[in-house]
């Protein structure tokens, strides 16, 4: 397959945009990128990764055939399903597709439907929080709070106790004015890690697993963040974790989707938790993870381009996927305030000259200001990756780096890719 003067437009403004287009820029693609960010090569702020029309016409424009989804909104607003029938090809689920991530509740039901390893769960409506509070309470608190719809991976809340549990529950009440549905689920334990697959709905090519780190502080404590840093390969994740996940997670749920015949042509992520009793699903997403994106592109040897165009050709099951060696750790630097809301913006940002070589530095949250000045202009600021043969050699060398760079009250998580070996206990 011909990989050359290969003209693509990109969805999407945040570092795992940047990281997609580095690597297909890399696979010899020109890649621009709607809206993009100030650190990102051909951006177009100009234009909103969810209007169609727009895209549509900047398409026609630059003789682009093939548009690649970054993010969630673009996928259950209905990209693939706008340029269903045109010349414009789409790598991305169909909006019914993208249903396993924009509705909990509708993806729960689908792992039972085709006996996907998960959590026990219970669905409620805004109109019977009464009742989510007593099963909150007859079990003890130990439960996981679920917002139905997309959350930018905020809209789960972990409880330890029945005062956590109807806290979060009056959260949610809070943030979500009128009808709403919402999970309980059992509180589950054991390591998580990400599985993350190329498909086209029959076939499934997995990249390497890896690891994110949710919680914003050290030792996995505070809110859940859209993810503070994350590693890859996962060194424990051997021969019979993996065995055991596609037989249990993603066959079942490749099963699913040729039963129920979705338009699924994308990536596909499975957000797992190794339990005592054997790996279950949290969820699905079906784009690539953020922060997992920055640490599993650059550890991809084989042509993404080559995996996507393989995808919309029904050729998959040809392409191989070939991993480069060594571990690669990425760490986040957000503003001071993230996840909450409404802290402030607009610091410059220095330091990005003096990084290392090998460092990757990816855009998140960047703009220019009014006098070309870089700045902060959110959250989640800045993903820089670092390479090691070893683990502990990738992790020390991003951290190194990382202290050089600077903006006013910068947050790194500090303890990205350095948890505890699991035990994982004898049902393994």
């Amino acid at each position: 397959m011909s990989t050359s003067n290969k003209t693509l437009v990109l969805l999407g403004g945040g570092a795992r945009e940047h990281a997609m287009a580095w690597k297909l820029t890399r696979d010899g693609a020109t890649v621009h990128v709607l809206p993009g960010n100030a650190g990102i090569p051909n951006s177009h702020p100009e234009i909103s990764a969810t209007d169609f029309p727009a895209i549509q016409a900047f398409c026609q424009e630059h003789g682009v055939k093939l548009v690649v989804v970054g993010p969630e909104a673009p996928l259950a607003a209905g990209v693939t399903d706008f340029f269903q029938g045109s010349d414009i090809r789409v790598f991305g689920p169909s909006r019914a597709g993208a249903t396993l991530e924009s509705s909990k509740v509708w993806s729960k039901d689908f792992m039972r439907r085709h006996g996907v390893a998960t959590a026990l769960s219970w669905q409620f409506r805004s109109d019977k929080l009464d009742e989510a509070r007593a099963k909150a309470t007859e079990l003890g608190g130990q439960v996981v709070v679920k917002f139905d719809g997309l959350a930018a991976g905020k809209g789960v809340y972990v409880c330890s106790s029945v005062e956590e549990a109807h806290a979060a529950l009056r959260d949610l009440e809070q943030q979500h004015n009128g009808w709403f549905s919402f999970l309980l689920e059992e509180k589950l334990s054991g390591p998580e890690i990400s599985i993350i697959g190329v498909t086209d709905g029959n076939r499934v090519r997995l990249l390497a697993p890896s690891q994110d780190h949710k919680q914003l502080l050290a030792g996995d404590q505070g809110p859940n963040t859209g993810g503070m840093g994350a590693y890859c390969p996962v060194p424990f994740a051997d021969d019979n974790i993996l065995a055991a996940i596609r037989t249990q997670i993603v066959d079942p749920t490749l099963e699913g989707l040729q039963v129920e015949q979705f338009d699924f042509k994308g990536f596909l992520y499975f957000g797992i938790m190794l339990t005592p009793q054997g790996p279950k699903l949290l969820e699905y997403n079906v784009r690539l993870g953020d922060p997992e994106a920055e640490v599993l592109l650059p550890a991809l040897e084989s042509s993404l381009l080559e995996l996507i165009e393989a995808t919309l050709d029904g050729t998959l099951a040809q392409c191989n996927v070939w991993q480069r060696p060594g571990y690669y750790a990425g760490v986040v630097l957000a503003s001071g305030g993230y996840p909450a809301s409404g802290f402030p913006t607009g610091f410059p940002i220095t330091g990005l000259a003096d990084l290392h070589p090998s460092i990757l530095a990816f855009h998140g949250a960047t703009r220019h200001n009014e006098t070309g000045e870089l700045v902060t202009n959110g959250g989640r600021v800045l993903v820089l990756v670092g390479h090691g043969a070893e683990l502990e050699e990738a992790v020390q060398h991003v951290y190194r780096e990382a202290a050089k760079v600077h903006f006013q009250d910068v947050y790194i998580r500090t303890d990205i890719g350095q948890r505890p070996e699991p035990i994982l206990g004898t049902n393994w």
